[in-house]
């Protein structure tokens, strides 16, 4: 047995869990299902199916995620994201796309968005994170190009920081 991950994501959905966790196996490379518990005979009592999914545990490129299917009682928040590093605008445009097909474009901006399940992504690149970090008026131009942008354009945050 390899090294526990110590810090699993637990995410709380109504219904769709399973179809969730499919979907985001589907977007991350090296990415599977690793195992799925079922609601009992007991689960009535909760008023769950009996056979139905109750937490599949599944990972993204090498990250332990679960999901649980809990019922309508809670729903995702900005509060919460996860960040997504990538290295180049090609990788930017393949998350961008996948994760934000059929989520809310209203909550696109500045790399930022809501899949369709309501989670939030951030598509950060890494030479845009590199320009944001260095402090002083490349920062300051940089920052001020993604503040006007709802997915991240590498090349454009570059002139506006003056790098390009």
């Amino acid at each position: 047995m390899g090294r526990i991950q110590r810090i699993t994501p637990f995410l709380w959905f109504d219904q769709n869990a399973e179809e969730a966790a499919d979907f985001y196996v589907g977007v991350f490379p090296n990415s599977r299902i690793v195992r799925t518990a079922r609601y009992g005979e007991t689960a009535r009592e909760i008023g769950a199916t009996p056979g139905a999914v109750m937490v599949i545990d599944f990972d993204l490129d090498g990250v332990r995620f679960a999901a649980l299917n809990g019922g309508p009682n809670f729903r995702f928040t900005e509060a919460v994201s996860f960040v997504v590093h990538c290295e180049s605008q090609q990788e930017v445009d393949y998350y961008w796309d996948k994760l934000g097909a059929a989520g809310d474009p209203a909550a696109q901006q500045c790399g930022w968005l809501k899949d369709r399940f309501g989670l939030s992504w951030q598509i950060v690149p890494a030479p845009v994170l590199e320009l944001l970090t260095t402090g002083g008026v490349t920062a300051e131009r940089a920052m001020g190009a993604v503040l006007k942008m709802k997915k991240i354009d590498i090349a454009e945050v570059e002139r506006a920081a003056g790098t390009l």
